[in-house]
């Protein structure tokens, strides 16, 4: 059985992704931003292995998940599932001087795969919306543009992919792939939202388990289990290098390669 860790898996998604691969069998690591959300989470998780702590906002969260994580030993998977929705009325600036969106969305799932021993496969959560997100790499912080919520989560989710995509490129001992669950009814999708909850879960399972025909993939986007379109950008490497090299200069940790 695979040990997983699980990133934003008090709620949402992350929980139930956790909660189908316990029922099958694996060994979970879930996360949480404070001690409040995890023991909510270890509660909503029976069968979870543990939970690490850490808010994923701040560099210094991310790197004490990273250290949590690399005393654990290697996992067999990461899912980088936590986020910061589309929804933020106004440019929300963490301690690091970075709005909250890019932070928690771009530079964790970066600054994770940095610090971590790599895992066999990493896992991206996207989102369809990352095809109508921009590939310009100019003010990722939105330190001078006028604040754009929707647009602002739509770039990280593109983000998100062209990290995996580097990744699955630079290193080929790792399946590194990304997603789209669907718009779902959690807190970050909102009630409305139309497609299934259930089925939102469960490609990132899927993949992370590696126990499937069709597993053992690189470089892959998926929706519901399938291949799915991808931002005509995703896999412009001149692109993906740009993003690791912002990247690297915002945490002070570059990308090591093989």
């Amino acid at each position: 059985m695979a040990r997983i860790l699980i990133t934003g898996s008090a709620d949402g998604l992350g929980q139930l992704a956790a909660q189908r691969l316990v029922q099958a069998g694996h060994h979970v690591v879930l996360h949480a931003r404070n001690q409040r959300r995890a023991d909510d989470a270890l509660a909503a998780t029976p069968g979870a292995d543990s939970v690490f702590i850490g808010d994923l906002s701040t560099l210094e969260g991310m790197t004490n998940v990273a250290r949590q994580a690399n005393a654990l030993g290697t996992f067999d998977a990461v899912i980088h599932n936590a986020a910061v929705g589309s929804r933020e009325p106004r440019r929300v600036e963490t301690k690091d001087g970075l709005n909250q969106v890019l932070a928690v969305n771009t530079v964790a799932p970066y600054l994770l795969t940095a610090l971590m021993t790599p895992p066999r496969r990493l896992i991206y959560l996207s989102s369809g919306l990352h095809r109508s997100g921009s590939a310009s790499l100019v003010d990722l912080n939105w330190a001078s543009r006028p604040w754009n919520g929707l647009q602002a989560y739509s770039d990280s989710k593109l983000h998100d992919v062209l990290i995996a995509f580097a990744v699955a490129r630079l290193w080929p001992k790792t399946f590194s792939n990304a997603l789209e669950p669907g718009w779902v009814a959690t807190k970050m999708g909102g009630p409305g939202a139309p497609d299934d909850l259930e089925l939102g879960s469960v490609t990132q399972a899927w993949l992370a388990a590696g126990d499937g025909p069709g597993t053992d993939v690189t470089g892959g986007y998926f929706f519901h289990q399938k291949p799915a379109k991808t931002h005509p950008d995703a896999n412009n490497t001149e692109v993906q290098d740009g993003l690791l090299a912002i990247c690297a200069q915002l945490t002070g940790t570059r990308l090591p390669r093989p």
